[in-house]
């Protein structure tokens, strides 16, 4: 089991910057992956980004080159740089732990990106 908080969200203008962290109860060494995804109103939640145990990292194409998943196993806290923001980023965005079998969520963060 692992508790998952997100922080960081917020307001920020087009083309601006944002980096959210998750920061998880528990080491995440052993966790298979940490991911990122968002739901936008009256949208299925999505994909964003995922990080593997391994190291590898799978991003959306809408996200592909603009949004970089990293971690701190120090500080068992994962994060999502989102550069050149866009309005159509705009949605609650949530963490995700999987074990494979089971996943465990945040409670979300909402982002927003307006002028």
């Amino acid at each position: 089991q692992v508790q998952l908080v997100e922080s960081g969200g917020g307001l920020v203008q087009p083309g601006g910057s944002l980096r959210l962290s998750c920061a998880a109860s528990r080491s995440i060494l052993s966790i298979y992956a940490m991911g990122w995804y968002r739901q936008a109103p009256g949208e299925q939640r999505e994909l964003v980004a995922t990080l593997t145990s391994g190291g590898s990292t799978n991003y959306a194409d809408s996200v592909k080159g603009r949004f970089t998943i990293s971690r701190d196993n120090a500080k068992n806290t994962v994060y999502l740089q989102m550069n050149s923001l866009k309005p159509e980023d705009t949605a609650v965005y949530y963490c995700n732990a999987d074990f494979r079998f089971l996943s465990y969520w945040g409670q979300g963060i909402q982002v927003t990106v307006s002028s």
